[in-house]
């Protein structure tokens, strides 16, 4: 390789313009003329300008010849001095992206047992390598060859299987040993690719839940796969495991169901877990030290160790990981993949930023990496190979493990092209798969009108955002823990709760709205971010007794499922999950964090009004209208001694009933209300009980409202 002791410095920044940088202690930084040469070859530049920088001269330079990148170059100055020409902000530029794009789907390891082929996407690289690692760490090195659009190649005549592997990658004459983005399973820790003969690991077919007709459809239940069955009394076996969940009939010493059993009588059709791509955070040779909810990504397409009962093997992740997504399916459980594509755990240290510097990630306007995410680097999406990259993983997920979502954090940091573009490839296997995600308004580079935000959810069809409005409006800002929503007790947001329960969707024709169908709003008060809901309200409504914070809680819970759009419950929210009043506890320890089925127990008359309202909601489709039309036409909302009252009208193609009428009384007093019109009500829901089926009834037109309730009623 070239060695240069780098005087002064040069960088490609574009195809044809090349920037160098001269120390003022170096001649004073003058240099008259500037060569480009290569071998025996040699171009003069042309200077187009000069600046003048407090410890350097910097000169913006043309040059007249295509350069090569991967070749080594070096720029001389006008004594004969030389620099190697390393490659700058060229890397980010159009240009770059086009002349290198990869279409092929094999970058990775292709494995046989005769013979293993790596490819790494390296086009600024001028020597790649791949080295083999035996399990004693002593190891091989084996040169790649340059292929077209800047992929190296190299195919090993051996049995590889088993074999620990990195890329050693030569840039700007320094080497740097990066573990393969697209590897499929890692060592501990994520330290090394692993080379996987996945003919071992392959599922055993089972059959899948129903499919979805429409995504307003599903029940979404968040948690966190080490939550769900550590507590001691979850009566799990693998507490904290991926084969935790797939542990049927588990129970609590009191025989109250728990785990998966429990998940499966609740009534969801959707689980989605926190990430369980590999992440940092966690020792996996000790996982209960540390806790983390799993937003550290290093590999993308490798399974969380942690989760793994025996997390050196390789082989064991991918099994119970599939094991764990068959057993939800088995028990009609979809599973929604938490995503982390915006960001990775360090930038410096990942895999995108050895192998291609600069490319990867976004940089402002002084070329600084940007920081939207509040984490050191956002994934500059919008790049060419960042977005084949994210489909193609996106799709191994849902071809391999079988995954029916994926919920995108932080989506506003990606573009809205690249979503639309996963939105399309992930139709191509199966239009029932649920995109969903973050769409918060961030600070980086990406003009706004290319982001997938809130603000262009016109521009991206059939994929969900999560709708802060909704979760401020019904509970309050999220923000500002004393300020109090409409559920607790704010009569001042009642018109724009309308709007809410009808999909945040126009209610009427050339009226503004936050969505355009039902099926891009996430209705949810509560996640794992913030406080919980209970922990809020106790805050929040400090004056008001436990009994009728409990009946706010359970309100605002009741408005998230009978809204139009898609539902979404945070783990624990049915029973007044706590977290001690920790408000960010992604690393705080179990006994914060943990599902606590002891606090079930308490609270499962609220568990049983919840999974009513699960099932009341899937028994009849008018609860859950798959387009703004549908719910323009048979939805309205009625004035009624400031009770929220809807009706939804001739809806007998939906269900059973021919008319609906839900209520919300946020009042502390009780309220008599006036029905529609007189006859028989059947009642779905009231202040003690939901269900699917009625089970009382009234005669007439007026009935009355317990305080801060909610009720169902039915005419056939």
């Amino acid at each position: 390789m070239l060695k240069v002791d780098r005087a002064f410095e040069a960088y490609l920044d574009k195809m044809d313009s090349i920037t160098i940088l001269l120390p003022r202690t170096y001649h004073s930084g003058v240099s008259h003329f500037f060569f480009l040469k290569r071998g025996n070859e040699q171009w003069e530049l042309q200077i187009m300008n000069k600046v003048y920088l407090a410890h350097f001269i910097k000169y913006e330079c043309k040059v007249k010849t295509f350069i090569e990148i991967g070749e080594l170059y070096t720029i001389a100055d006008e004594r004969g001095s030389e620099t190697d020409l390393q490659i700058g902000a060229v890397i980010r530029t159009k240009e770059f992206d086009d002349a290198y794009f990869y279409t092929g789907d094999d970058l990775g390891v292709t494995y046989k047992k005769e013979h293993s082929t790596f490819k790494v996407w390296a086009p600024s690289a001028a020597k790649v390598k791949v080295r083999l690692y035996e399990k004693n760490l002593s190891h091989q090195e084996f040169e790649m060859e340059r292929m077209q659009n800047g992929v190296w190649s190299c195919t090993i005549l051996q049995d590889c299987e088993g074999m620990l592997y990195t890329f050693l990658v030569c840039v700007n004459l320094v080497w740097r040993e990066a573990v393969d983005p697209y590897a499929k399973s890692v060592s501990v820790n994520g330290e090394y690719g692993v080379v996987i003969d996945f003919s071992k690991v392959k599922a055993a077919s089972h059959a899948l839940p129903p499919r979805l007709s429409n995504f307003t459809d599903a029940v979404i239940y968040e948690a966190h796969i080490r939550d769900l069955t550590i507590d001691q009394s979850s009566g799990v076996c693998m507490k904290g495991k991926y084969l935790g969940l797939t542990e049927e009939h588990t129970a609590a010493s009191d025989g109250m169901v728990t785990g998966l059993a429990y998940l499966k009588n609740l009534g969801i059709t959707h689980l989605e877990l926190l990430p369980f791509n590999d992440f940092a955070g966690v020792d996996e040779l000790d996982p209960s030290k540390l806790y983390n909810w799993g937003y550290n990504p290093l590999h993308f397409n490798a399974p969380e160790g942690s989760y793994s009962t025996d997390p050196e093997d390789p082989y064991t992740r991918i099994r119970e990981l599939k094991n764990m997504i068959q057993a939800l399916h088995i028990n009609g459980i979809h599973v929604v993949m938490d995503v982390v594509y915006n960001h990775v755990y360090i930038r410096e240290l990942s895999s995108f930023e050895k192998i291609v510097p600069g490319y990867y990630f976004r940089h402002d306007a002084n070329g600084m990496p940007s920081n939207g995410t509040g984490v050191g680097n956002d994934i500059a999406s919008e790049r060419r190979m960042v977005r084949k990259f994210i489909i193609d993983s996106v799709l191994y997920w849902i071809r391999e493990y079988g995954i029916d979502g994926l919920r995108f954090d932080l989506m506003g940091i990606l573009d809205y092209e690249t979503m639309n573009a996963i939105r399309r490839a992930v139709d191509e296997i199966d239009t029932s798969i649920l995109i969903i995600g973050e769409g918060w308004e961030l600070n980086t580079p990406l003009p706004v009108d290319q982001k997938a935000s809130l603000l262009n959810a016109a521009k991206m069809p059939r994929i969900a955002h999560f709708n802060d409005r909704f979760r401020d409006i019904i509970k309050g800002n999220t923000f500002h823990v004393y300020d109090k929503g409409y559920a607790f007790g704010n009569y001042a947001y009642h018109e724009e709760v309308k709007r809410l329960l009808a999909g945040s969707i126009p209610l009427k024709m050339q009226e503004s709205s936050l969505f355009l169908e039902p099926n891009q709003t996430v209705n949810y008060v509560e996640s794992h971010d913030n406080y919980t809901m209970w922990d809020k309200i106790c805050i929040s409504n400090k004056e008001e007794t436990d009994e009728m914070r409990r009946r706010r809680h359970l309100l605002a819970t009741s408005m998230v499922l009978l809204a139009q759009g898609i539902p979404f419950l945070h783990s624990g929210q049915e029973f007044y999950r706590t977290k001690n009043g920790i408000e960010n506890s992604y690393n705080a320890p179990d006994d914060v964090n943990r599902l606590d089925w002891q606090r079930m127990r308490q609270y499962v008359q609220t568990v049983e009004y919840v999974k009513g309202l699960i099932a009341l909601r899937k028994s009849h489709g008018a609860f859950r209208l798959p387009s703004a039309a549908l719910i323009q036409k048979h939805m309205r909302f009625i004035d009624c001694n400031n009770i929220m009252m809807c009706e939804l009208n001739n809806i007998g193609e939906f269900g059973v009933w021919n008319k609906l009428v839900v209520l919300f009384n946020i009042n502390i007093q009780q309220q008599q209300v006036f029905l529609p019109e007189k006859g028989e009500w059947q009642i779905l829901a009231n202040h003690e009980k939901a269900a699917a089926e009625a089970f009382s009834s009234i005669e007439g037109n007026t009935m009355l409202a317990m305080p801060v309730s909610s009720y169902v009623l039915g005419k056939l």
